[in-house]
């Protein structure tokens, strides 16, 4: 007999974990957790935060590359977690409210309940945030607090910000910063444990929930249907050798993020028929909408050599965030750094250009970029990698924006606060000084802040491109939801990490209210 359940989710990602935790408060209610990763319990080097870059290209990441890509980086790759927690186990854990803007733009394009008065109550539902107002939580799961001010470099570059015209403005305070600088909020706990989906939802009832079996090390193959009614998921299990079919009674929730999500239903039939049948796959509902619209936020480096010793202590190394504009009028940033206090040279060394042990850099990345990939199968063999083409700065605004970062992050560590730490610049150096010097370094060694979405994004009924509607549900069959950072309409221009977390939080009410019906 195969194993079923009320409800199959399938990914312990950010949003995942979250969907399965709140389900299962009801005992009435049975819930089968499936992670193809290995557990993150008592696992140091996923658990303690300033060990997050330790896990880049390591055997707790899927690392998928990208295609080559014409006028982007080719070499990148696209860090994905395999382990509990997916990528809130695998990031440098800033937490952000999402733009009050960006929510009522996503409600504004046809998705009631997804505006910021629907949302932000989830955001204070799930933190227990120290920062001051009454529109944050202090009783969530989720800890998020505010970075300490202990790396004296970091100091004076939030005083070379004010220098430069950018003033120490505080985030997440439920008004939309477009010009402003400070220590960012991070969700982890005091002793540098991470506040990640499964730590926190998790992690405290694994053992005590008889309603809630979380699996890991079981691999999704394909979804299973009766018709069009999804019934469960047919998964490699534990051993890597055999199947099983584990079913579900009432839905399955696929939550395994912004690229494994599209390969997932492409590999169920759900997906662009014509793309479909090239693979010999059978086409349960044609949805030319799964596997586009692929959006992510660029980043550029600027890297300094530091006249004086670095920290050697951090919450997680990426600690202050400046936020602005490039042209006048605009209600939400087009462009934000983050700041590091280590060197950063993943995708320029190859170049020849110079690094250092001891060094900061700026990160100018596109928090409103207009480019947009694909995800799309490699073949019909669950096992294999699917091809992911974000077609970096295939949209010139994308480049401009960057290019104007890298000339504003000049202007700030040359500001006399930073004179005592400024050494050379060593990315992309001083010769690098027209427009076409910059972008012709910028589209060689840019980086990604990992953040793929929107690859099966909710849309209103009128939008065939859009493969689910606004409850989540994916369109054509029955009994199958997303959630995960794959259902963003568009994505937001913070990092959206705790977002994710909030999308769990809503398809747990969505389902519970459904359920009642």
């Amino acid at each position: 007999m195969s194993p079923e359940f009320d409800y199959v989710v399938v990914g312990g990602g950010t949003a995942g974990s979250v969907v399965a935790a709140r389900l299962s408060e009801d005992p009435d209610t049975s819930v089968c957790l499936l992670e193809a990763g290995p557990s993150d319990v008592d696992v140091r080097p996923v658990l303690e935060l300033t060990r997050w870059m330790e896990l880049l290209e390591s055997g707790y990441d899927w690392d998928y590359p990208v295609q080559p890509q014409e006028s982007g980086n080719s070499f990148l790759r696209h860090a994905r977690a395999k382990v509990l927690g997916g990528c809130s186990s695998h990031n440098s854990a800033i937490a952000f409210w999402a733009p009050r803007e960006d929510l009522d733009e996503w409600a504004g394009l046809g998705l009631p309940g997804w505006s910021a008065e629907d949302l932000f109550p989830l955001y204070k539902r799930l933190e227990d945030n120290d920062a001051p107002g009454e529109h944050h939580g202090r009783t969530g799961p989720v800890r998020i607090r505010s970075v300490p001010p202990h790396d004296p470099a970091g100091v004076a570059l939030l005083h070379a910000c004010e220098q430069a015209g950018i003033p120490r403005t505080d985030f997440n305070t439920g008004t939309t910063v477009t010009h402003g600088a400070n220590w960012f909020q991070i969700n982890a706990r005091e002793d540098g444990i991470r506040a990640s989906a499964s730590v926190a939802y998790l992690h405290p009832v694994l053992g005590r929930r008889v309603n809630l079996q979380v699996r890991t090390g079981v691999r999704a193959k394909h979804l299973t249907f009766d018709g069009t009614r999804c019934t469960g998921v047919e998964v490699l299990t534990e051993d890597a050798q055999h199947s099983e079919h584990i079913r579900a009674r009432n839905e399955v929730v696929v939550s395994s993020g912004a690229i494994d999500t599209p390969k997932l239903l492409m590999l169920s039939g759900i997906g662009p028929a014509e793309e479909l049948a090239g693979f010999d796959i059978d086409v349960v509902a044609d949805s030319p909408g799964v596997g586009r619209n692929l959006q992510d936020h660029p980043e550029g480096l600027v890297q300094w050599d530091a006249r004086r010793p670095m920290v050697r202590e951090s919450t997680q190394w990426w600690e202050i965030g400046i936020m602005t504009t490039t042209r006048e009028g605009l209600d939400r940033p087009d462009l934000m750094f983050h700041y590091g206090s280590v060197p950063f040279d993943l995708n320029t060394l190859r170049h020849g250009y110079p690094t250092t042990e001891n060094g900061f850099c700026l990160t100018p990345n596109v928090t409103r970029a207009r480019s947009r990939g694909t995800v799309r199968l490699r073949t019909r063999d669950f096992r294999d990698k699917p091809e992911v083409d974000p077609r970096y700065f295939s949209d010139p605004h994308d480049l401009r924006v960057m290019t104007y970062g890298v000339r504003l992050a000049r202007e700030i560590v040359a500001q006399p606060a930073m004179r005592e730490w400024a050494g050379a610049e060593l990315t992309p150096g001083p010769d690098a000084t027209t427009d076409d010097e910059i972008g012709d370094y910028l589209m060689k060694t840019h980086n990604t802040v990992y953040h793929p979405s929107c690859t099966v994004r909710m849309g209103p009924s009128s939008d065939r491109e859009a493969p689910l509607d606004e409850r989540l549900r994916v369109r054509g069959v029955d009994r199958l939801r997303v959630a995960d950072g794959s259902a963003m309409p568009f994505l937001i221009a913070v990092n959206p990490c705790i977002t994710t977390m909030a999308i769990g939080e809503k398809a747990a009410d969505l389902l519970r209210e459904d359920a009642r019906r």
